[in-house]
């Protein structure tokens, strides 16, 4: 009896893993290629604003992090730099800095939402039409599956 209840708990803990490893891997394995480096200094050199994703974020972690520099600009932001791997990102500009999910989650209603993050590295995500720039100080990734904070990043 011992050992059943053995061989199931390590076959459980071994299924377990796998799942989410798979969690974990299917963002990186699906992601498509990134944007080109000349797309990204175009998108930073017509920018109107700049901030810096940081790893030291209250919100951030091992698992959950952001680093580089972002270009603001009424066309489209840009990430010079990475994002952990993870599945659902997605980008918001919102009206005050935070730094982490109960922030967020104050303010998500007087965000907007500008787009789908699909790479996890040098990244460039269109800015939807009627968006005003100028209402909103921070962007910011957020992952919408598991309500995760990612990463912010102070523009104005």
């Amino acid at each position: 009896m011992k050992k059943i209840l053995l061989l199931a708990g390590s076959h459980a803990a071994t299924l377990l893993l796998g799942f989410l490893l798979g969690i974990y891997l299917l963002p990186i394995l699906t992601a498509p290629g990134m944007p080109s480096l000349e797309s990204i200094m175009a998108i930073a050199r017509s920018s109107e604003f700049k901030g810096n994703f940081r790893r030291d974020l209250k919100g951030s972690d091992l698992l959950h992090w952001g680093e580089g520099e972002v270009s603001v600009g009424r066309q489209a932001i840009a990430l010079m730099g990475k994002v952990s791997p993870g599945p659902d990102y997605k980008l918001y500009l919102v009206p005050e800095f935070v730094e982490n999910e109960a922030q967020f989650l104050k303010l998500k209603s007087r965000s907007v939402r500008v787009g789908d993050i699909r790479t996890f590295e040098n990244f460039v995500v269109p800015v939807p039409e009627g968006v005003d720039i100028t209402a909103y100080t921070t962007v910011l990734v957020w992952c919408e599956t598991f309500s995760e904070f990612i990463s912010a990043a102070k523009y104005r």
